[in-house]
């Protein structure tokens, strides 16, 4: 049986490279030493909790210094990470403590309301990260080292809601997130120790914990953290630390390409990543004119740990594509019409891209179905529709399932529908996602009214936003007679972007 932990990223940098400058936030400097001491202490406090190896154990804070320790710290006891999106309702938040059967959540002073109102519908309890958990820190005995886990089993339980509108656990492994940050580091990127990278991503989205912190940790590198991302503070803070390498969304390559202009000096970028939805060529090209760094798109999900895909130095780079399939992946077109078995199709055919290797997650936590459903023949169907080229280039055409990507976030209409159909104003509604320069795609739902009744568009938005996510709610609210439906009744989404994108 092969033994492996993530946490040994963090403690392997502390044996190799103690002195080493690994974490910037604000003020705050940690080298790999100082990181890896708190988190052990962290991991004493968190047995003293009762967490044991395999237990579940929620996650939610911004990008400070208190997300990279306190994840680690639960790595070290051998449990499992539930990273929580930090713009999710109460209700959406005990939906993912219950679903993980998390026993405990920790949570960042700024989340102290959300977290404290969903842990006590769940039944669990909550520890503040910052005093609270530090107190117990420094009561506990620091764990000597790593419990060591098997490879296979789980590391982190990601939340995706897949097009059922119930956000579902993938579950990735040990294996899974050390190869993704491996291959990441070392063979997609070429990501050097003296390398200073921007921590600009949501740490508890799979890009930015596995691209900016696992893989930046992995090389031995430095993570300047960014709380908020704001394009001409993120600007200064580059230009201060002497940052070299940044991912992002789309929206923040069109935000920095915009703030380059206006600011006194630019950071001299060496490697720049973009994934989480695609990215125009219009923008990459504002951006590489802008700061002179060439921009290297790529491609994963939650359920690939999540690189499976991007445009590497090695074969070159070209714009509009998700380059190649990551070293010991394999990323094909195949059938997207046949269900049950995997039908690969030749070069330049348009199907649905499937993913096999290394990087694939174990399944959905308790969903043999939805998990049998993806994983077919050793492949994962990712729902997305593309093509690759003789020269092994792939392209993302278009989502097979109609997500909306709204700023790297996935919204899935189904879900928002559900909301609105609550109100009492609204007969039907069918969700879209419309083209949009800032933010890659804005949610549009186009209402139907009820008889009698005649909501205003600005109401319907102020209504969903008690009910769902900051990132979620339609921003646009446009109204109709009836919905256009095909012969199977269903309503022909296309048909209405077509119509509301053109008017």
């Amino acid at each position: 049986m092969a033994t492996l932990s993530v946490a040994a990223v963090l403690a392997e940098n502390a044996r190799r490279r103690p002195d080493k400058e690994a974490l910037v936030e604000g003020d705050l400097r940690l080298t790999f030493a100082e990181v890896w001491q708190r988190a052990r202490a962290q991991a004493g406090a968190l047995t003293g909790l009762g967490v044991r190896p395999g237990d579940r154990v929620a996650l939610m804070a911004p990008n400070t210094a208190d997300f990279p320790q306190a994840y680690y710290a639960i790595a070290a006891t051998g449990g499992v990470v539930v990273p929580v999106h930090l713009l999710l309702s109460p209700a959406e938040v005990e939906h993912v403590l219950r679903d993980s059967g998390a026993t405990l959540l920790l949570c960042h002073p700024a989340q102290a309301e959300t977290a404290a109102a969903a842990a006590r519908e769940a039944g669990i309890r909550v520890i503040t990260l910052g005093d609270e958990l530090g107190k117990l820190a420094a009561d506990a005995e620091p764990l000597p080292s790593y419990v060591t886990r098997d490879a296979d089993d789980p590391a982190v339980v990601f939340y995706t809601s897949g097009t059922t509108g119930v956000p579902k656990g993938a579950v990735l492994s040990h294996f899974n997130l050390v190869m993704n940050a491996t291959v990441n580091a070392f063979d997609a990127n070429d990501v050097r120790p003296d390398d200073v990278a921007l921590g600009a991503l949501p740490l508890f989205h799979a890009f930015g914990q596995t691209v900016s912190m696992n893989s930046t940790w992995r090389a031995g590198a430095t993570l300047v953290l960014l709380p908020r991302f704001d394009a001409a503070r993120a600007i200064e803070l580059m230009v201060r630390e002497k940052v070299n390498t940044f991912h992002g969304v789309p929206t923040m390559f069109v935000a920095l390409a915009a703030a380059a202009a206006g600011a006194d000096a630019l950071p001299g970028l060496r490697v720049c990543v973009s994934g989480g939805a695609s990215l125009p060529v219009a923008v990459l090209e504002r951006f590489e004119a802008a700061f002179g760094a060439r921009v290297y798109e790529g491609y994963g999900l939650s359920e690939t740990s999540p690189a499976a895909a991007v445009n590497q130095p090695v074969f070159g780079a070209r714009p509009g594509t998700i380059g190649h399939p990551l070293w010991g992946v394999d990323v094909e077109i195949a059938r997207a019409e046949v269900e049950g078995t995997v039908e690969l199709l030749p070069p330049g055919a348009l199907g649905e891209v499937v993913v096999r290797g290394h990087n694939v997650f174990s399944g959905y936590l308790g969903r043999p179905e939805a998990t049998a459903e993806a994983l077919v023949d050793g492949w994962f169907r990712t729902g997305d529709l593309g093509t690759k080229d003789e020269e092994g280039f792939l392209r993302i055409v278009d989502r097979k399932k109609d997500v909306i990507i709204r700023g790297g976030y996935n919204v899935y209409p189904r879900e928002v529908e559900e909301v609105l159909m609550r109100h009492p104003g609204i007969a039907q509604v069918a969700v879209i996602g419309l083209p949009d320069e800032l933010h890659g795609e804005e949610v549009c739902a186009v209402v139907v009214p009820a008889p009698d009744a005649a909501p205003d568009a600005a109401e319907v938005t102020e209504w969903s936003r008690q009910y769902l996510g900051k990132y979620k709610y339609p921003r646009r609210v446009e109204f109709a007679d009836a919905l256009p439906l095909g012969p199977s009744m269903k309503v022909l989404k296309r048909e209405l972007r077509v119509r509301y994108t053109a008017g």
